[in-house]
């Protein structure tokens, strides 16, 4: 973002930020869900995981997740507030180790939306969990000029931070045993309108009011304790909103650019490969210009940033691997598998979806035994992929880190595989055994009127993987003070190998 455009941010955000405190006090009372109805959502989670869920049984016995459902019986088997019901949704989803499935923010009803997330409270500034503390990286607390980036908070309204961590972590999506992920998850860095801090912080701590003790201490080193204003969810969507306004691009909507650092280096920033909701959009096209242009300038070194950027169109990542690859790679072998050729009648009206070819794969779902089918159509993704006729040569670093979970961890786990490119970063997430994903289900349920997503397709690997995310090259992590002098050091750990290579 140009300094121009952080003016404007700011000052936007100080003309509508500042009057807004619709609040917890504030909010309208709590739908309270008889357990009958709790019940009977259970009962349907239970047969639509059991039947379709192709990541159930990939990190638990079935004892275990017997139990998880049965744990799950005795905490809703009370009348309960559709917040707390929220909770234990997430606790329970949590438990399967699957970064694809959870009460999704975004695909709850207007109604759920509106009394769970509107009227909460939000933390004044956004953050990052470095090195087990919480630091600020931008601060929206007028009231509090002292509070800069790179202060690290120790407590809020009382509560220490690793209270705070502890209590949240078990609520939070990840793949396998990648706890960087789930770490990332309870940051705040205003890259999405819904982060999952901001929601469950103030539904796991409803205490929070409109104001908070904050403990924190300066990058000089003064420790303070000082009150607070907190935000509402609105002033957090006008933040989220001026900030994407001014990184828009007018007539298009890529979120991608292009600039070039010095006469050998160009810089590719994608911060996330989701094109499908925009159909006109000829983002293949936009690709081949970046490189035609990289090319034309003679740039010797490229770096893509792929930091925050979850993923999207797995044919961002095979376009882009071949932009970067001279020769023709075999991608690392996986099998797709679902665990239904044709879903149960009884549950297909609660589950809605954007493609109702899934409810019945057919002859593609081929049974392979264990429960699985292996599922051979063409929306896998290729075995093989060519170069495309003039790849870039030269040297490709890319940033990464744990946010890169579905098709920008496909992307660096071949960057790395055939030696295309260094990554540059912490590991990233998703997981090398394979994730959950591709096509999904959205099942509503009933009693409660909250939303669970649920993947379809599992990729598994024939070999054994670690449990984890692929590992970074070069290894870089910003400290409390990095932040607070604005330094992007994996960026500069990038150009520093550049230079130092032949």
């Amino acid at each position: 973002m140009t300094s121009r455009s952080s003016s404007c941010v700011l000052l936007l955000l100080a003309t509508t930020l500042a009057p807004t405190r619709l609040l917890a006090a504030d909010a309208p009372a709590p739908t309270i869900v008889p357990a009958a109805k709790l019940q009977a959502d259970v009962t349907l989670l239970r047969q639509a995981f059991e039947a379709l869920h192709p990541g159930l049984l990939r990190y638990q016995t079935p004892e275990q997740a017997s139990a998880s459902f049965s744990e799950l019986e005795r905490a809703l088997a009370r009348d309960r507030p559709l917040s707390e019901v929220f909770l234990e949704l997430a606790a329970f989803t949590a438990k399967i180790r699957c970064g694809h499935t959870y009460p999704n923010f975004f695909n709850q009803s207007e109604a759920v939306a509106a009394e769970l997330f509107a009227a909460r409270p939000r933390l004044p500034f956004h953050f990052r969990w470095l090195g087990g503390e919480m630091v600020v990286t931008r601060s929206f607390a007028p009231d509090l000029p002292r509070l800069v980036p790179g202060s690290v908070i120790s407590a809020i309204a009382g509560i220490p931070v690793e209270k705070i961590l502890e209590r949240l972590l078990p609520l939070v999506r990840a793949d396998g045993g990648n706890d960087a992920v789930r770490l990332r998850q309870l940051e705040v860095r205003g890259e999405s309108r819904y982060e999952a801090f901001d929601i469950y912080f103030p539904l796991a701590f409803p205490e929070l009011g409109r104001a908070v003790q904050v403990t924190f201490r300066a990058p000089g080193g003064e420790v303070a304790t000082m009150p607070v204003a907190m935000l509402s969810d609105d002033d957090r969507r006008r933040a989220y909103e001026a900030d994407r306004a001014a990184a828009e691009r007018p007539g298009s909507p890529s979120p991608w650019s292009l600039r070039f650092l010095d006469e050998r280096t160009a810089l590719l920033t994608m911060p996330d490969w989701v094109t499908y909701k925009f159909p006109n959009w000829d983002w293949k096209a936009e690709i081949r210009g970046y490189f035609d242009e990289i090319l034309r300038r003679g740039a010797k070194v490229l770096v893509i940033d792929l930091r925050g950027n979850e993923g999207g169109t797995t044919e961002v990542a095979t376009e882009m691997l071949r932009a970067v690859t001279t020769t023709p790679i075999v991608l690392r072998p996986q099998v797709r598998k679902v665990r239904y050729r044709k879903i149960p009648a009884a549950l297909k009206p609660h589950l809605d979806t954007w493609d109702r070819s899934f409810d019945d794969w057919g002859d593609a779902a081929v049974d392979v035994g264990g429960g699985f089918f292996e599922l051979r159509n063409a929306a896998a993704i290729p075995d093989r992929l060519a170069p495309v006729e003039t790849p870039f040569r030269g040297q490709v670093f890319v940033l990464v880190g744990a946010a890169n979970s579905s098709a920008t961890f496909l992307f660096a786990r071949e960057v790395a595989a055939h030696g295309l490119g260094r990554l540059v970063g912490q590991p990233t997430g998703g997981n090398q055994r394979g994730i959950n994903g591709s096509a999904f289900y959205f099942l509503r349920l009933p009693g409660s009127g909250l939303e669970v997503d649920l993947p379809l397709v599992g990729t598994f690997t024939p070999d054994e993987r670690p449990d984890g995310g692929q590992l970074p090259d070069l290894p870089v992590t910003a400290t409390a003070a990095d932040i607070a002098a604005g330094r992007d050091v994996e960026l500069a750990a990038a150009l520093a190998a550049a230079g130092g290579e032949p």
